[in-house]
């Protein structure tokens, strides 16, 4: 017991470490009509910004606008340490932040992640929705929403630059045989992992590069057994974090893996 609460206070300290600030960015976002073009937003929010400040270590509050789901774009959440997480959909690590549903639930109308990759005061988000149709596939579920967020805070002395955009192939192609470490949520030790592999991240047809080096290699449709989500963000020149979301035969949530990769003198 007394590991776990342990664990629940690093993982409240790492979520006001990650996500302090004032967030502003450009929001794009893809939508399914008949079919999710990932090359074309279908709706793009100029002034999205999430506004999160902590008054005590305990206590904070966030605040957003230009939100595509919120009435009005607006919404306004307290936050605390106590009822941090309650619901066990949080999960951090230095540098990287969420929330998942935790397992495909046929009584939920969504099953959803966003994905935080920070460097310095950047801040590169993806959010992740599928929806129920079961008119259509059996299983049912399809991507239905992708949120891409190049965020920047404001109060930032000085303002990290854009970065280039590139193809899922050439993003991938640069960053083959880096190497790199690997931590599970919510242990959080650094060990030594395999070389970057392209081949191991892009594991779905639906593999799209977005704002800010973001990418991701998801299924378009949910298959009805074991199945992974592999998130990542090309942060600099010189690094690429990876966040791999793995459920297993009976659809829950295994394993939350942060990998960060760093291009070594052998891979100018």
């Amino acid at each position: 017991m007394r590991r776990v609460l342990d664990q629940q206070q690093r993982q409240w300290d790492l979520n006001r470490l990650n996500f302090e600030g004032c967030w502003q960015g450009r929001s794009h976002w893809y939508l399914r009509s008949e079919a999710l073009d990932p090359l074309h937003p279908s709706r793009v929010i100029d002034d999205t910004c999430y506004d999160i400040q902590f008054s005590d270590p305990d206590h904070g509050v966030w605040d957003g606008r230009g939100l595509l789901f919120a009435p009005e774009g607006r919404r306004r959440l307290a936050l605390s340490r106590t009822s941090y997480n309650n619901g066990g959909n949080c999960w951090q690590f230095s540098g990287a932040g969420g929330q998942s549903s935790l397992r495909v639930d046929a009584t939920t109308e969504r099953f959803g992640h966003e994905v935080n990759l920070f460097a310095g005061r950047a801040r590169s988000m993806l959010v992740l929705l599928w929806g129920q149709h079961p008119e259509v596939e059996p299983c049912g579920w399809s991507l239905d929403a992708i949120g891409a967020v190049a965020f920047r805070c404001a109060h930032a002395k000085e303002q990290d630059p854009a970065r280039p955009e590139q193809t899922p192939e050439q993003l991938l192609r640069d960053l083959e045989g880096w190497p790199g470490e690997q931590e599970c949520w919510p242990h959080e030790r650094l060990t030594p992992c395999e070389p970057f592999s392209a081949d191991q991240f892009a594991i779905h047809p639906l593999t799209a590069s977005f704002v800010d080096g973001l990418i991701c290699s998801v299924p378009e449709w949910l298959p009805e057994g074991a199945f992974r989500l592999q998130i990542g963000c090309r942060t600099s020149a010189d690094a690429f974090q990876q966040i791999s979301l793995v459920f297993g035969a009976h659809q829950q949530l295994e394993l939350c893996e942060r990998r960060l990769y760093r291009r070594s003198q052998i891979h100018p």
